[in-house]
């Protein structure tokens, strides 16, 4: 078998799989119809498409923390469901809900520099000219951090050119197949980010 049949086969597999589960939760909160496509969501209770896991995206702008929100104060927007820890902070959501959403559909910017809508805690954040950015942990952030320029030109790239309007199950299973020319490993990434914490002072 050569490494093209070879990959074209993972492929094949992977759309057998994502078609096998087209019906779970994560599928249908990740992917819905409106312009928030794909999403870092999850479905909880009578929320089909909880963004972040229900994190206040207002907290970050205005207390500049992560907060956990309530099913209290709740907001609907593109069919993607938005908690937040106070009826002030829904309020100021509601007034203009571009300004909180996190890029890249929440999912962690570093994958995003690869293509990849993956992953993304709300703990592990950044705020870079006035937007929010969400991480899949320290360990993706400090790779992030190699370059912020450049990982964000490539995030923003990918982001309008390839991820933003396709399901996240397909991009996701595409990209791990077929790499992008630049893709680093996690292993790769922390010994890089290890090198530049010793060059430190």
């Amino acid at each position: 078998m050569t490494p093209l049949t070879h990959r074209l086969s993972r492929l094949a597999a992977i759309g057998v799989l994502a078609i096998a589960v087209a019906g779970c939760s994560s599928m249908g909160a990740q992917n819905p119809s409106g312009s928030l496509r794909p999403v870092n969501a999850v479905a909880d209770g009578a929320d089909a498409r909880l963004m972040l896991k229900g994190a206040d995206v207002v907290a970050y702008f205005t207390q500049g923390r992560f907060t956990q929100g309530s099913p209290q104060f709740r907001s609907v927007h593109e069919g993607v469901t938005f908690r937040f820890a106070s009826a002030e902070h829904k309020a100021l959501f509601d007034a203009d809900p571009k300004k909180y959403l996190p890029q890249f559909g929440g999912y962690c910017t570093n994958g995003i520099t690869y293509a990849i809508p993956w992953g993304g805690d709300a703990d592990s954040w950044s705020m870079i000219d006035g937007k929010l950015y969400i991480f899949g942990g320290q360990a993706s952030k400090d790779a992030f951090e190699l370059d912020v320029p450049g990982n964000l030109k490539l995030a923003n790239e990918y982001w309008a050119g390839e991820v933003s309007g396709t399901n996240s199950f397909w991009q996701r299973g595409k990209r791990l197949v077929f790499r992008v020319p630049h893709y680093k490993s996690g292993e790769e990434l922390a010994k890089m980010v290890a090198e530049a914490k010793a060059k430190k002072p």
